[in-house]
């Protein structure tokens, strides 16, 4: 029986497309986040961390510390504008947008939906010591963006498999390879909110070192992941409240070193702060 809610394609991307991507990723210095505000002493209970591996956001960005997108618990301030999809990357995507509304019943694609927030995740192992240290794995979790995701992945194939809620001693519901150059596509209610995901273990059979250079951290697999975050509720960093935008200035200002965008992001934060009213005293 097909399923229309899933797709699995190895083979996707074409070797042009590959070297592309690659050559791209050459050009990013992702950032490796700390859980929760540097600003402030972290919720009750809770330690402050780093994230267990680097990432990029492209579209808009959602940095931890503020939260991710989850509708309708948390939408406003969560989702920050970021740079566009490079051309290699947008022509993929309006391919899997077209294979989605003609392929997914309709009544699981938001009439707005469109892959506008992509998640690049570098799997590899952080270098602690000078031995490595795996961080190729995510746990149990949700997608909480409405409508289709897909992923794009490349370099060494990921166990990625789908479990019950509150079962995940029982045996996955779906166990799937993500080979190098493969698409995965999940939609609706079974796939998106009745079961969880994760990345169960990645190989490291050829030893990758894929781009871009990362201090400290070795990645043997990049996994690109496209979701829908309603337009409205991306919000450029000089909107965002004071609070929200001290708490990520300073990942900001790392990405404007090396980001054209974000460079012109935050230049109108410092235009729109020297226009505003001056306490007098």
């Amino acid at each position: 029986m097909i399923d229309r809610c899933y797709v699995y394609e190895p083979g996707f991307i074409d070797a042009t497309s590959r070297a592309e991507i690659l050559a791209w990723l050459e050009t990013l210095h992702p950032l490796w986040e700390q859980r929760y505000s540097t600003k402030r002493p972290p919720p009750a209970g809770k330690q402050q961390r780093s994230l267990l591996r680097p990432v990029y956001w492209l579209g808009n960005w959602q940095f931890a510390c503020l939260g991710y997108y989850e509708p309708p618990r948390r939408t406003k301030h969560v989702a920050v504008s970021a740079e566009p999809f490079p051309k290699v990357l947008a022509k993929l995507v309006t391919s899997i947008e077209k294979r989605v509304r003609s392929g997914f019943p309709p009544n699981v694609v938001p009439r707005r939906w469109h892959l506008n927030t992509c998640l690049v995740n570098f799997y590899g192992d952080r270098i602690q010591d000078g031995k490595e240290v795996d961080a190729a794995r995510v746990g149990e979790h949700r997608d909480f963006e409405p409508g289709p995701v897909a992923s794009l992945s490349i370099g060494e194939r990921a166990r990625f498999q789908f479990v019950r809620r509150g079962d995940f001693n029982a045996p996955p519901v779906r166990t799937q390879w993500l080979e190098d150059g493969s698409l995965q596509i999940f939609g609706g209610p079974r796939w998106k909110d009745d079961l969880l995901h994760r990345v169960q273990r990645v190989d490291d059979k050829q030893r990758l070192d894929l781009p871009p250079h990362i201090p400290g951290f070795r990645t043997r697999r990049v996994n690109f992941t496209f979701r829908y975050v309603p337009d409205e509720h991306v919000t450029p960093f000089a909107q965002l409240p004071a609070a929200a935008r001290e708490d990520v200035r300073d990942y900001v200002a790392a990405l404007a070193s090396h980001s054209t965008f974000f460079a012109k992001e935050l230049g109108r934060d410092r235009t729109a702060a020297a226009r505003s009213p001056q306490p007098v005293d």
